[in-house]
């Protein structure tokens, strides 16, 4: 039914199609094939290709995915063969005075897409893990190097051209010529499968790496299906539920599913989610179930659009190197789908799975491991307290930097560094191939000038990428010390009355005890028959005075206790 054939020396393949012709160039490019230092590139090349086109009168457009760059149109012939005419002189000239507007437009474009934390967590911050960051590799794109990746991966041998319908006369495509461009290596920061890390609050995510086949697409559905089920219908826990199965290279796909889900509903939700893969591992599957599946895959492939999307997937195919399947065989291999190979599917998917949960849960108790956030161990060097948190140490070594914490330790080795991104104000962040990143912030670490300088020269220059100057307001201050204690406060009035008091009670105390010394002095040498009267009066006075007396004595500790304090 497909057709190979060739258009200016590029791989062609055209179906027959009823409606609009339809066509698209695939190249052999994507995020998954940038270095994270240039990260951004390939979309940005998309963008200058397609500057030229200004506003197009037909459906045309551009997309750059993980591993592949596709140009694609619909309409008249002539349409048609002008706007993949015009792809095809733009990649061989692009516009590089636009590179500073694009650029913007990238950013702003960036700004409001979601990043994919699973794609990190699972292959790290290289390959097929790079496709998960932002473009952060931007700002370090020259006018060399965006001449060089188009020239290198948009070539006529590393592109497949898809027609659906006939090859219109007079498409006569020109593009250099250079390599095939093989698929990124894979990599893996995980030590072992079903695992799980906490991030974000709102849904419960997943994917899983299988087989490609009909048979784990078609769980894939099924999947979907019971989720859906379980998750929205019964329960009332989640709104939007999905699953979705996508091709990684020529010999393994990747499942991808979301459940959403309240805050106070997000245990349920993990809950529900793995009592179905647990439910479709043991092979409790309903095979009227299946057969509804079954049928609905094969009723898409009857769709006038259906020899598009078949013609796109065969071109994405021979540039993955893996052999073409016709639709006759790939109906056959929907048709052969048993229960048992669903069941098959979903062993596969679970014990790869990599599941995203929201902060706070766990799924320890499901069998899944904690992937691994925290570095093996510190490098060594100088140490720099934090001036804002005691428990936080930055470490800046001949062989890399490290965060050290209560919790774990962040390194990242020179050697295995990616990108540093560096700020004027001395603001440095190291990203490592395993995704741990260390950020460097002068103000909260008392790290001078000329030990940042001394940083940037272990770090190659290729992995530098200069960020524009911050706001004041966004560069972290450093904090302000705690203010010395006041001085003593000087003493109130209150003292000097006490001092007064004192000094009357220490008078009147004297007073009566020579009173009633000279009382009971004359009781003594002069008695008489008011003697006994004379003597209890000068006992009372004695009385009185040695209290007045020692009342003083008391008071005067008092006063001299302060000062010596001071």
């Amino acid at each position: 039914m497909i057709k190979e054939t060739e258009v200016g020396g590029i791989r062609t393949l055209v179906v027959p199609s009823t409606g609009p012709l339809a066509a698209g160039l695939v190249f052999r490019v994507g995020c998954a094939d940038e270095p994270l230092s240039r990260r951004g590139i390939t979309h940005l090349v998309e963008h200058l290709a397609l500057h030229r086109h200004g506003l197009l009168e037909h459906d045309a457009n551009g997309s750059t995915g993980l591993t592949t760059t596709h140009f694609f149109t619909s309409g008249s012939d002539k349409a048609v063969t002008t706007y993949l005419t015009s792809v095809c002189d733009s990649l061989r000239d692009l516009p590089l005075e636009r590179i500073a507007t694009e650029k913007t437009i990238l950013r702003t474009e960036e700004a409001g897409r979601p990043h994919d934390s699973l794609l990190v967590w699972r292959y790290g911050a290289v390959g097929f893990g790079a496709a998960g960051y932002p473009e952060w590799g931007l700002e370090a794109i020259s006018d060399d190097d965006v001449r060089d990746w188009a020239a290198t991966r948009f070539t006529r041998e590393n592109a497949v051209l898809w027609i659906a319908g006939e090859v219109p006369e007079g498409l006569n495509l020109t593009l250099p010529s250079g390599s095939p461009q093989p698929l990124p290596a894979l990599t893996s920061t995980l030590p072992t499968t079903p695992a799980y890390f906490e991030e974000g609050n709102g849904k419960v995510s997943l994917t899983a790496i299988v087989e490609r086949s009909a048979r784990a697409s078609m769980f894939t559905m099924v999947l979907e299906r019971a989720l859906f089920r379980a998750l929205r219908t019964e329960d009332g826990n989640s709104y939007a539920v999905v699953a979705a199965y996508a091709p990684r290279d020529g010999q393994s796909a990747t499942i991808t599913a979301m459940a959403d889900a309240l805050p106070e509903k997000q245990d349920a939700v993990l809950g529900g989610l793995i009592d179905v893969l647990t439910a479709l591992r043991v092979g409790r599957i309903d095979a009227d179930e299946l057969e509804v599946v079954r049928d609905k895959a094969v009723t898409s492939l009857d769709r006038p659009e259906a020899a598009r999307a078949m013609v796109f997937a065969e071109a994405i195919d021979v540039l993955y190197g893996r052999q073409r399947c016709s639709l006759t065989d790939f109906r056959a291999e929907l048709a052969a789908v048993t229960v048992d190979d669903v069941c098959e599917m979903a062993v596969q998917a679970t014990d790869s799975l990599l599941m995203q949960v929201p902060r706070g849960n766990r799924v320890d108790w499901a069998g899944f491991a904690e992937a691994p956030m925290w570095s093996a161990k510190a490098t060594t060097g100088g140490e720099f307290p934090s001036l804002q948190k005691k428990d936080l140490t930055l470490v800046l070594g001949y062989d890399g930097v490290s965060m050290v914490s209560p919790h774990g330790v962040l390194t990242v080795l020179y050697g295995e560094c990616v990108l540093m991104q560096c700020w004027p104000d001395g603001a440095r962040r190291l990203v490592g191939a395993d995704a741990v990143s260390v950020s460097i912030e002068p103000n909260l670490y008392d790290v001078s000038a000329e030990t940042i300088a001394g940083l940037d020269e272990l770090v190659p220059d290729e992995l530098k990428v200069w960020q524009p100057a911050r706001a004041a307001d966004r560069i972290p201050q450093r904090p302000v010390p705690p203010a010395p204690p006041a001085p003593p406060a000087a003493q109130p009035p209150v003292v000097r009355r006490s001092k007064i008091a004192l000094l009357a009670f220490g008078v009147l105390s004297v007073f009566l005890l020579l009173a009633a010394a000279g009382s009971i002095v004359g009781v003594v040498t002069n008695p008489d028959e008011n003697s006994a009267q004379r003597w209890w009066l000068s006992l009372v006075f004695l009385w009185i005075g040695g209290i007045l007396l020692a009342r003083v004595v008391v008071g005067l500790r008092g006063l001299r206790g302060p000062r010596r304090q001071q």
